[in-house]
């Protein structure tokens, strides 16, 4: 059951990135977005992954972290552009 709850956690944190993802890629800009915010999130998602590598209990919800650390990723590095095009 733990683990149902956990999958759903990381489940619903992640359906907020592709719209996050998609709405940095229409504006070009940074307004509202923080670097150091994005980078919080992407420590916390890392260290579940080495949670679940060290405790050697990769299963389905594993997936599901890489998947928005990857996305979360693409935010920061969106993040940088948008910055890069506001200074332009």
């Amino acid at each position: 059951m733990a683990l149902l709850f956990e999958m759903f956690m990381v489940i619903l944190f992640g359906v907020s990135w592709p719209v996050n993802i998609m709405k940095s890629i229409k504006s070009k800009s940074t307004k509202g977005k923080s670097a150091l915010f994005l980078c919080f999130i992407l420590i916390g998602y890392i260290f579940g992954i080495l949670s679940k590598i060290v405790s050697n209990n990769i299963n389905y919800v594993f997936f599901f972290y890489i998947i928005n650390l990857i996305m979360v990723t693409f935010d920061l590095i969106l993040f940088f552009r948008n910055r890069a095009l506001e200074r332009k």
